[in-house]
């Protein structure tokens, strides 16, 4: 037994220390603390830190685009063919609009997650593809842009995965990525500690 005051040694039947003559308290054992795992105790939630979706701008100027064809389809059409009834030209000018309604509905079935532990990519509509990547298998993050994707604020943001196959994992069209690159490996960096 050793005294928790000066740090001598003494017997096992000792009541106080032989050095400094100070009580000696009976020892304890040490004892391991376990956290009891039950089946039915909930795991814990993944804290989300943000989730996005691809840049909504081209859809935005699709659908202007779309409105002036319209405009212009059922103007020449009321010049060119008058006999035609305008109650024709209108559905065939509003046709046009399936196009930037087509890729509206494409972007918005991409989600891009950042939480705690991982990135998931979640893509589809009937069939639903999700990829997850754990931030510890992230080797490196990194954006990149094209001239005009630079001058609209938006770009893609690259991942470089640590799997067998080392692929890049691409997050295309993203607003403001730099702010997202930087969520990312501010998460990595507090995964780390």
């Amino acid at each position: 037994m050793f005294c928790t005051k000066c740090g001598a040694k003494n017997g096992t039947e000792a009541v106080y220390c032989q050095k400094c003559g100070t009580m000696l308290d009976a020892e304890e054992e040490t004892r391991i603390a376990r956290k009891s795992i039950e089946e039915n105790e909930p795991e814990q939630d993944e804290k989300k830190i943000f989730s996005i979706s691809p840049t909504l701008m081209f859809v935005k100027i699709g659908y202007i685009l779309a409105a002036i064809g319209a405009l212009l389809l059922v103007a020449l059409f009321a010049m060119i063919l008058p006999s035609v009834s305008i109650w024709i030209a209108i559905p065939i000018g509003l046709a046009l609009f399936l196009i930037p309604a087509f890729f509206h509905f494409k972007q918005k079935m991409v989600r891009y997650t950042l939480t705690d532990s991982k990135v998931e990519i979640d893509e589809g509509f009937i069939f639903q593809n999700s990829r997850n990547v754990p931030l510890r298998s992230i080797q490196d993050v990194s954006v990149s842009s094209t001239i005009s994707q630079r001058m609209l604020g938006f770009g893609n943001l690259v991942i470089d995965n640590a799997s067998d196959d080392n692929t890049k994992i691409v997050l295309k069209n993203i607003n403001t990525p730099k702010k997202y690159a930087d969520a990312v490996l501010k998460q990595m960096r507090l995964l780390d500690k």
